[in-house]
C-alpha cells in the first residue's frame, strides 16, 4: 500500500542527511513548500515537483516510485470522481460569437503563460459597469488559456451584488471541494481554509474565475499567493483595496465592434442597413448586453428589419422595456446594483437624472441632494465605484446613455412631482445664480465685488469667473431656460445684464448668445423697467448681428433693420444711452454690409449721444467704430490719429472699467492693423508688444490676434525668426478658441509659416 506523501518524502529527506534548506536549496522547491509536504497540507505536488526532489534526494528507480505513486494517490480525484455536486464548479458556457476586447484578451494571456511555480501567482480584476460582458470576457480568457492550465479551471460566482453575498468561507469550501480535498479535512476556520487553498494552489497549475466578487473583504482569502495558477476575478467594484493585481477596465464596445456583433447574433445584415445598425448601436449606447438582447430579438422575429428594431428603441420611455429578452434585461442588470446602494447614494442616482447635461461636476449633485459638496463627492464615489457612474476627466462625471434612462425611471417611480420639481428648481437657480456671480466680475473688475463662495465654487476673480462660465456653459443655458420656463423673469434678465461683457469676450459662441440675450430680452419685456427692456433688445441685436454676419446680407439686413426699430422706440422714450447703443448696432451691420458712409454717419452720431450721455462705454466703442468706417474708406491716416487719441483717452482716466480695458485692447488690435497696411511695421510692434503683457482682457482671440499682427509686422521687416515664432503663437493660441467661427486669417497664417519654414527658393 502506497505511504502519504509527507511522510515518505521526510522519511527519505532524513536518510540523505539533508535539511530541508539544503534540499530546497538542491531541488529549486521552496523551503515552504517543502515544509507543507512534509506537514500534509499539500499531499499531491506534481509530476516536475517531485522529479525535481527526487533528483536532488538522488533516489534509485523504486523510491522514484514510491515517490511518484504516493504523489499522484495525494492529487485530487479526477472529473469523473469529484463530489457529486461538481458541476458548481464548471465554466459556464463561452459565446460562439464573442466579438472584440482585443487588447484586453492579449494582457490577461500574457500575464497567464507567464506564471511559474516560483513566482506569485497572478491575479486579475475585470471590472465595469452592469451589461459590459465581464463573466463573457472572464469566460473567454479561460478558454483560451485551457492548455496553459492543466491542472484545471474553476468557476464560481460570489453573487456580490444579492443582497446576500457568498461568504468567503462558502466559496472556499467549495473550491477546496473542487480541488480534490476530501470534506472531512476541509478546516472549520476560515482563516484555516484560505491557508489550506494557498497551499493547494501552490501546487497545481489551474486557473480560478471567481464572478461577481462583492469587495475585498470577500475576495481576499480566496487569492494563491505562491504558485502557476491563476485567478480573474469580475466585479462592478474596482477592488481598489486590492495590491498587486492587474485591473482591466472594461467600457462599452466602438462602433465597428457594436456592428460586428449585431451582425453576428442577428446572422448578418443587408448592406442597406448598415445606417440604421449604426442607429442601433447608438441606442444601446454600445453596451454589449443591450446589443446581444437588441440582436437576440431581431434574429427571433425574421419580419423584422434593423430599422424596425431602431424605430422601437428610438422612444426613450419604452427604450429599457424593449432591451428585454426572455429573462435578461438591461434594467433588471442596472437594477441589482442600484438595490447594493446606500440610500443617500440612491437619492443621488435618481437626482443626477436630473442634471441638463451629458457631463457634471460634484457640485450640481450637491445641490440637487441639498448636501455639502463633500458628501456630495462620497455619493459620487459610491456610484462611480459600482460602475453607476462614470468619471470624466479628473473632477467630472457623466452617465451612459441607457442609465441615465434607468436613472430618470427610478426618480419617476420613486419621487413625487413635487419633489423632482423641487430639486430642478433648486438646480437652475443655482446655476443662474452662480452665472450671474461670474459675469458680475467681468464688469466690475476682479475684487470690487464680495467673493461669491456659496461652498461649492468660489469666484473671486475673472480668472476663475470665466473657467466657471466656460466648464458649466452648457449647464447655466440650461438653467436659463428652465428658470425662464418658470416665470423667473427677474433673475432671467439679472443673469442678462451681468453677462455682457463675458460675451462680448467670447463671441465665437454667437449661437448661445443669441439664444440667451432672446430669453433676457423677453423675460425684460414682461419687467415694468422699460429702458431695461430696450437695454436687453439691444444685446439681442449685438448677438443678431454676430450670427447674421456668418449667414449672408439678407440676414445681415435684418439686424440692421431691427437695430433701427430699438432706436426709434429709445429716441421715444428720450433713453439716450439705450439709443446710442442702437445705432452703433446698426453701424455695425452696415459696416458689415460695406457700406462705409452710412455706417461712418451711424458711428459718429452713437459717438455724439454717448458723449452728451456722459456713456463712457459707448464712446470708446462708437469712436472705434468711427476709425474702423475711415480705414474702410481707405483714410488710414485719419483712423490712425483718431486711435491714438482715443488711446490717450482712455489711460487719461484713473480707474479703467472693464469696458474700458476692452475698447483699449480692440483699439491696439485695430490701431496696428492700420499701421501695417501703411507698412510702417516699426510702429506697429512698438503698439503691439507692450499689449501682450498689459491687456487685460485675456481671451485667446485678442491673445491670437496679436500675435497675428507682430508676425505681419516682422514679417514686413524681414525678421523670419521672429516672424516664424509669432505665426506658431497665432495659431496655438486660435486651435483653443476657435469652433467654426474661424476668421479668414488664419488660413493666411497657415500659409505664411509654410512659406517660412520652406524658405526661399
Amino acid at each position: 500500500m502506497t505511504s502519504s506523501f509527507g511522510p515518505l518524502l521526510r522519511s527519505l529527506r532524513q536518510s540523505a542527511r539533508l535539511t530541508i534548506e539544503e534540499l530546497s536549496h538542491a531541488s529549486g522547491v521552496s523551503v515552504r513548500a517543502i515544509g507543507d509536504m512534509e506537514r500534509g497540507v499539500s499531499r499531491g505536488p506534481q509530476r516536475r515537483t517531485v522529479q525535481a526532489l527526487a533528483e536532488a534526494l538522488t533516489l534509485d528507480d523504486e523510491q522514484r516510485g514510491e515517490l511518484a505513486d504516493a504523489a499522484r494517490a495525494g492529487r485530487p480525484r479526477t472529473a469523473g470522481e469529484l463530489p457529486e455536486r461538481s458541476g458548481w464548479y464548471e465554466l459556464p458556457r463561452g459565446l460562439s460569437d464573442f466579438v472584440g476586447r482585443a487588447p484586453e484578451l492579449e494582457l490577461l494571456c500574457e500575464r497567464g503563460r507567464a506564471t511559474s511555480a516560483d513566482g506569485l501567482a497572478p491575479i486579475a480584476v475585470v471590472h465595469g459597469a452592469a451589461g459590459l460582458g465581464k463573466t463573457a470576457f472572464a469566460v473567454r480568457v479561460a478558454e483560451l488559456l485551457r492548455d496553459t492550465f492543466p491542472d484545471g479551471q474553476l468557476y464560481v460566482d460570489l453573487r456580490g451584488v444579492d443582497p446576500e453575498p457568498m461568504a468567503a468561507a462558502e466559496a472556499l469550501h467549495r473550491l477546496l471541494r473542487a480541488l480534490g480535498l476530501d470534506p472531512r479535512t476541509i478546516a472549520e476556520d476560515e482563516q484555516e481554509r484560505a491557508g489550506q487553498l494557498r497551499a493547494v494552489m501552490a501546487e497545481r497549475r489551474c486557473l480560478l474565475v471567481l464572478d461577481n466578487a462583492a469587495d475585498e473583504a470577500q475576495v481576499r482569502p480566496l487569492l494563491p499567493a505562491q504558485g502557476a495558477g491563476m485567478v480573474i476575478l469580475t466585479s462592478r467594484r474596482a477592488l481598489g483595496g486590492l495590491e498587486g493585481v492587474t485591473r482591466v477596465p472594461l467600457a462599452p464596445f466602438s462602433q465597428d465592434e457594436s456592428a460586428q456583433l449585431l451582425r453576428a447574433i442577428s446572422e448578418g445584415t443587408a448592406d442597406s442597413e448598415v445606417e440604421e445598425t449604426g442607429r442601433v448601436s447608438r441606442l444601446c449606447g454600445h453596451l454589449p448586453l443591450a446589443l446581444r438582447i437588441a440582436g437576440t430579438r431581431l434574429a427571433s422575429r425574421p419580419g423584422w428589419t434593423m430599422g424596425h428594431l431602431a424605430d422601437r428603441l428610438a422612444d426613450e420611455d419604452r427604450r429599457l422595456a424593449n432591451l428585454t429578452a426572455g429573462d435578461v434585461g438591461v434594467e433588471a442588470a442596472f437594477a441589482l446594483s442600484y438595490l447594493a446602494l446606500s440610500s443617500q447614494a440612491k437619492e443621488a442616482f435618481r437626482r443626477l437624472a436630473l442634471a441638463p447635461t451629458v457631463d457634471f461636476g460634484a457640485a450640481i449633485a450637491a445641490v440637487l441632494i441639498e448636501a455639502d459638496l463633500y458628501d456630495a463627492e462620497d455619493q459620487l464615489d459610491e456610484l462611480v465605484e459600482l460602475g453607476l457612474l462614470q468619471h470624466e476627466g479628473a473632477d467630472r462625471y457623466r452617465f451612459h446613455d441607457l442609465i441615465r434612462l434607468y436613472a430618470s425611471r427610478r426618480l419617476q417611480e420613486e419621487e413625487p412631482a413635487p419633489a423632482r420639481a423641487a430639486a430642478q428648481g433648486r438646480m437652475a437657480d443655482w446655476l443662474v445664480g452662480t452665472a450671474t456671480a461670474a459675469g458680475r466680475l467681468f464688469e466690475a473688475g476682479d475684487g470690487e465685488l464680495p467673493p461669491h463662495d456659496d461652498g461649492l465654487v468660489r469666484l473671486t476673480t475673472s480668472d476663475e469667473a470665466r473657467a466657471w462660465l466656460q466648464v458649466e456653459s452648457d449647464a447655466w443655458l440650461a438653467g436659463l431656460r428652465l428658470a425662464a420656463a418658470a416665470g423667473g423673469d427677474q433673475q432671467v434678465a439679472d443673469l442678462g445684464e451681468a453677462m455682457r461683457w463675458f460675451a462680448a469676450e467670447v463671441q465665437h459662441r454667437s449661437d448661445d448668445w443669441l439664444e440667451m440675450f432672446g430669453l433676457t430680452r423677453a423675460a425684460a419685456a414682461r419687467l415694468p423697467d422699460r429702458r431695461k427692456a430696450l437695454w436687453h433688445m439691444n444685446r439681442h441685436v449685438w448677438a443678431l448681428l454676430s450670427v447674421k454676419s456668418l449667414q449672408g446680407e439678407a440676414a445681415v439686413k435684418e439686424a440692421v433693420e431691427r437695430a433701427m426699430e430699438v432706436y426709434r422706440l429709445a429716441e421715444d422714450l428720450g433713453a439716450a444711452t439705450e439709443q446710442a447703443d442702437a445705432i452703433c448696432n446698426a453701424a455695425e451691420g452696415w459696416r458689415a454690409l460695406g457700406e462705409a458712409d452710412q455706417s461712418l454717419r451711424a458711428y459718429s452720431e452713437g459717438r455724439e449721444l454717448a458723449r452728451e450721455a456722459s456713456y463712457h462705454d459707448t464712446y470708446y466703442w462708437a469712436t472705434n467704430g468711427v476709425a474702423l468706417a475711415l480705414a474702410q474708406a481707405g483714410k488710414r491716416d485719419e483712423a490712425i490719429e483718431i486711435y491714438r487719441s482715443l488711446l490717450k483717452d482712455i489711460d487719461r482716466r484713473s480707474t479703467l472699467t472693464i469696458a474700458a480695458l476692452y475698447s483699449r485692447t480692440a483699439t491696439l488690435v485695430h490701431l496696428s492693423g492700420a499701421l501695417i497696411l501703411e507698412e510702417r511695421f516699426r510702429e506697429a510692434i512698438d503698439v503691439v508688444e507692450p499689449a501682450l503683457g498689459e491687456t487685460t482682457s485675456q481671451s485667446n482671440e485678442v491673445t491670437s490676434m496679436l500675435h497675428w499682427r507682430l508676425s505681419r509686422a516682422y514679417a514686413g521687416l524681414g525678421a523670419d525668426d521672429e516672424a516664424r515664432k509669432h505665426l506658431t503663437r497665432t495659431l496655438e493660441t486660435a486651435e483653443t478658441y476657435y469652433g467654426p467661427w474661424q476668421p479668414k486669417y488664419l488660413d493666411t497664417a497657415r500659409a505664411m509659416l509654410a512659406a517660412l519654414e520652406v524658405g526661399p527658393a
